[in-house]
């Protein structure tokens, strides 16, 4: 198969879109989904609200903790067989919990077996969508992103409707046939091989995205060596050489810990919204109707904010355009407890809505741009990893606050100010780095550095050298020797 020497940003790459799109419907809604089945859960068992609510809990948990399984498969397998077999696994699932006898049989077959189906199908679709994408790439991920918003405000009603007409335990059969639609997206998933997947080793000099440790490293090999006279000629598969290397990436460990921070806060507030409405005196239909607006707004913050980020006049700030959405909703979680009636908690709804899409948009976008396109898939695995533990005890601490305090407003505060200093961590990062840049500038006196030009018998490269002089003169001459051959 041909390298392309970049993404092809349209072609088949919108059918790529389609079927991530499929895939957020088929996990993440049908995720938030599974709280409607709660009451039911409640009645026929007899439990408590607390643990019934695990199974939520064990779901997100689930997708997030095995997120880089479903990497690791989709970069040594492929990543349509680790999407077909996410959906059967999630499949199968569903199936089995629609002859539950117990909230532990729930645990293990709607938590942690279908958690883990959607763990496989969950990261390696969006990172497929990067690799298709590159000028456009904010907006094909609004758009991929958005069928969580979509899928919740469909499926809501017509899992409600299918509980009426064929009990809770008829509709988990159904969903799990509906959920089986992955291994169709799994099937729309065409690898592609781009030129920046396998490159080089001087090639591999000349990315931005590689550490200086790794540059390094790689000088040090091509002269120790004695094999390493082939790389010009053959390929160097950095994925698979050192492919989470990128984990001691500064930037990659700040990004690392803002999501945690960040992912803490932006969870409770889905599940207590709609309690906090209706314990300031906002009947029932109204309670819902502030979750709708803010599932609906969700999707519009999903497609504008990706088109409005991949505008030129923006696209190199789209570190801060997110910065801004993460630390506007900490903002609106700090105003919560003041906003006591439902003309209040409206326009919350939309201002929460429209930044939770906006943020979530660029999430992809972030770590392609913090690791490169190349490692995107295994980045996104530990992104969505860092979700996991956040997701799983943020909503019970949230509780026990509620319980503790008897109102919600040290929830929300705690919440709010989580993410914003997820933002503000972001930032002073760097602020940081910029300043490193500007105190090495002044100390070279803005003097370009030495570069040294050899060449492989056919293509010159010019590598930025930190190599004496003998180094240099022992590549050319192994060079022309290989290419003399």
């Amino acid at each position: 198969r041909a390298r392309r020497t970049g993404p092809p940003d349209g072609g088949w790459g919108w059918m790529i879109v389609a079927g991530c799109f499929l895939v957020t419907i088929c996990t993440r809604a049908v995720t938030r989904c599974i709280s409607i089945f709660f009451v039911e859960f409640q009645a026929y068992f007899g439990q408590d609200y607390a643990r019934t609510a695990w199974i939520h809990s064990i779901v997100d948990c689930a997708t997030m903790l095995c997120a880089p399984l479903g990497s690791l498969i989709s970069n040594h397998v492929s990543c349509q067989v680790g999407i077909m077999l996410g959906g059967l696994l999630a499949s199968t699932g569903l199936i089995l919990s629609s002859f539950a006898t117990s909230l532990e049989h729930l645990y293990l077959s709607l938590g942690v077996l279908t958690g883990l189906g959607f763990a496989l199908c969950y990261s390696p679709a969006i990172a497929m969508v990067g690799k298709y994408f590159n000028k456009r790439k904010a907006l094909a991920y609004g758009i991929a992103m958005s069928g969580s918003g979509i899928g919740t405000f469909i499926l809501a009603p017509v899992v409600q409707l299918l509980i009426e007409q064929f009990s809770w335990r008829g509709a988990l059969l159904i969903l799990g046939g509906f959920v089986l639609n992955l291994c169709v997206c799994g099937a729309l998933m065409r690898p592609i091989s781009l030129k920046e997947d396998c490159k080089t080793a001087p090639e591999f000099l000349e990315q931005d995205y590689v550490p200086e440790t790794e540059k390094q490293d790689l000088k040090r090999m091509f002269i120790c060596s004695p094999l390493i006279k082939l790389w010009p000629h053959e390929c160097l598969c950095y994925c698979s050489w050192k492919e989470y290397d990128f984990l001691l990436m500064p930037g990659f460990m700040v990004l690392a810990v803002s999501v945690l921070f960040m992912a803490y806060g932006c969870s409770p507030l889905f599940v207590y919204l709609v309690p906090y409405a209706l314990s300031v005196g906002v009947s029932h239909h109204q309670a819902a109707f502030l979750m709708s607006i803010l599932g609906v707004i969700d999707i519009i913050g999903n497609i504008t904010f990706g088109w409005l980020t991949d505008r030129r006049c923006l696209k190199k700030h789209r570190y801060f355009c997110y910065l801004f959405a993460v630390g506007m909703d900490g903002l609106c979680c700090l105003f919560l407890p003041a906003l006591q009636s439902f003309p209040l908690l409206v326009p919350f709804s939309f201002t929460f809505g429209y930044f939770d899409g906006a943020y979530v948009t660029l999430i992809p976008v972030m770590t392609a741009d913090v690791v490169g396109t190349s490692l995107l898939s295994s980045a996104l695995g530990v992104v969505y990893f860092l979700h996991a533990i956040p997701y799983l005890v943020s909503p019970p601490v949230a509780g026990w606050l509620v319980d503790t305090t008897g109102s919600y407003t040290a929830s929300f505060l705690l919440c709010g100010f989580s993410m914003i200093f997820s933002s503000a961590l972001l930032c002073f990062a760097r602020l940081a780095k910029k300043i490193k840049r500007l105190h090495l500038r002044s100390l070279t006196g803005n003097t370009a550095l030495k570069q040294h030009i050899w060449t492989n018998g056919a293509i010159a490269y010019s590598v930025t050298a930190e190599l004496d002089q003998k180094d240099v003169e022992f590549l050319a001459v192994d060079t022309n020797s290989f290419s003399n051959r």
